[in-house]
């Protein structure tokens, strides 16, 4: 309890002290992503909790049913190695931007070192020496690698993934194609390239076409486009089975001085959903709007666990709470709350959902409204359990002699009968983080969920199923979501059968 109690003083103070000067640290930022308000209470309720449990020399020791729970959840492979893996998933997102982002962690110019990922301050172009339009534009780092891989003494560290989980597309990327006694082929497969190949002003800019032409079989066909520099049409052929048919060029200076121009060898140009490039670090390729699969991924999976962070000790809370009090007390209370309880059961959720959509403009509309929904109609299933085990643990000895020695009504409840029933609570609480998984998924899969600025995997799914010809997309998508429902899954039923009483019991 000491250890937690340093943790939690220590994660307050350094979030507010580092938000105050200016750091954007890590997972330490994320309740200042609301507002600045809501991040300073936030740090000041832990670091209080820190000093509360410090002061008051708690004690955190497990007793022996708890030591032969926890041994007997080890022993169970599956669910052990499950759990583990789930708490490496969720130290993973915690790194949040050391991991995937688009700004540079380091960036070295003429002798200073910035930490972008690390600050606030948004970095302009011109604070990296870009002149021209984009100087005033926020600084591009993968832009900026490249320009400062060509100097001497500059340079830049990005992420393992370079891209934002959202809102950060890119439109085309260009791979190497081979070409053999004029006729194109495929590197990745060695067949007659089919498709659209194109020369490059710019060999790091797959949008910077000079010359596009269509194949066929490792043969020109159909129509081919010139561009200049400004990216404007000035060129067209028309071919047929290799053969010029017809051309025509409207740009400036002549046709033959355009064509002689410097660009590239013939690359083959993807555009959104583009498959995977080691060269560009698309890991996994690109959705239909060129988004980083990875980096959507890893922004859907931060989603999940803020939800479920949030939403799981809120609904338990309330649910817990009300189905102590209604087991224990019973008459009215326990007839009024069940009313209330059939009320909320007979709304449907999914109107409600529908209603707000429409009623509620997109920049109102986040994690919180959802998670506010959810709650509300979250924490019924609950309040029955927990009455039933109120009803069954308030008849017990150890409550009589609870009330005999003077002990108030919610010590009783909370401190007597609350400790009984807490195998009930903890075999849910797996099952229930599957759950928000699946709920948010698919509210965002039918369109009713997040905003579009969210990375979910319901909208990954929604876009991989409705582009099958590029496989890539639904495959991480339904991966990733299987994946963590299995996970979920086998920690649940390892803590199910470590809280069985049968291991426990001998009978005679």
């Amino acid at each position: 309890m000491k250890k937690m109690a340093i943790f939690l003083l220590l994660a307050g103070t350094i979030s507010a002290v580092a938000w105050a000067i200016g750091f954007d640290l890590p997972t330490f930022s994320w309740f200042y992503d609301v507002s600045d308000l809501f991040g300073y209470c936030c740090s000041g309720f832990m670091a209080i909790s820190g000093i509360w449990l410090l002061l008051t020399g708690k004690k955190f020791s497990m007793r022996p049913m708890t030591v032969r729970r926890w041994e007997r959840f080890k022993s169970i492979k599956r669910g052990y190695w499950a759990f583990l893996l789930l708490i490496g998933l969720v130290s993973l997102a915690a790194f949040d931007q050391m991991v995937v982002g688009n700004r540079a962690l380091i960036v070295s110019y003429n002798g200073d070192i910035y930490f972008p990922a690390l600050m606030q301050k948004n970095y302009k172009n011109k604070d990296f020496g870009i002149t021209g339009d984009i100087a005033d534009s926020t600084a591009d780092y993968r832009s900026l690698k490249k320009q400062f891989s060509k100097e001497d003494g500059n340079w830049v560290l990005m992420a393992f993934v370079p891209y934002d989980s959202s809102k950060d597309t890119i439109s085309a990327i260009a791979k190497d194609v081979e070409v053999r006694d004029g006729v194109v082929y495929s590197i990745r497969t060695g067949t007659k390239f089919s498709g659209l190949a194109a020369t490059l002003y710019d060999i790091d800019n797959a949008e910077s076409v000079h010359m596009r032409y269509k194949y066929r079989k490792g043969i020109k066909v159909g129509v081919a486009v010139g561009k200049n520099k400004e990216r404007q049409n000035v060129y067209s052929a028309t071919y047929k089975i290799g053969e010029l048919v017809s051309e025509k060029y409207i740009g400036e200076g002549s046709k033959d001085d355009f064509l002689a121009q410097s660009s590239s060898k013939l690359q083959r140009v993807f555009y959104n959903p583009t498959p995977a490039s080691m060269k560009e670090r698309h890991f996994l390729g690109t959705d239909s709007k060129g988004n980083d699969i990875l980096a959507y991924l890893y922004g859907g999976l931060q989603v999940n666990i803020k939800a479920a962070l949030i939403y799981i000790p809120i609904v338990y809370a309330i649910g817990i709470t009300i189905g102590l009090l209604m087991g224990f007390y019973g008459g009215w209370i326990d007839i009024l709350i069940q009313r209330i309880i059939e009320i909320f059961s007979n709304i449907p959720f999914l109107f409600v959902i529908l209603i707000l959509s429409g009623l509620i403009p997109e920049e109102y509309r986040g994690l919180g409204l959802i998670l506010t929904i959810l709650v509300l109609f979250g924490w019924m299933g609950m309040t029955y359990l927990m009455r039933t085990a109120a009803l069954k643990e308030k008849s017990r000895d150890y409550v009589a002699a609870a009330r005999v020695m003077g002990a108030s009504t919610p010590r009783i409840i909370f401190k007597h009968i609350l400790p009984n029933s807490v195998a009930i609570i903890v075999t849910l609480v797996p099952f229930s983080v599957s759950g928000i998984v699946l709920s948010l998924t698919s509210l965002d899969y039918l369109g009713f969920g997040l905003p579009p600025h969210y990375a979910t995997w319901g909208s990954l799914l929604k876009d991989g199923l409705s582009n099958l010809s590029s496989p890539w997309i639904v495959g991480a998508a339904f991966f990733m979501l299987v994946m963590l429902l299995i996970i979920v899954t086998f920690i649940g039923e390892a803590v199910r059968e470590a809280f069985d009483p049968k291991k426990f019991t001998t009978y005679r």
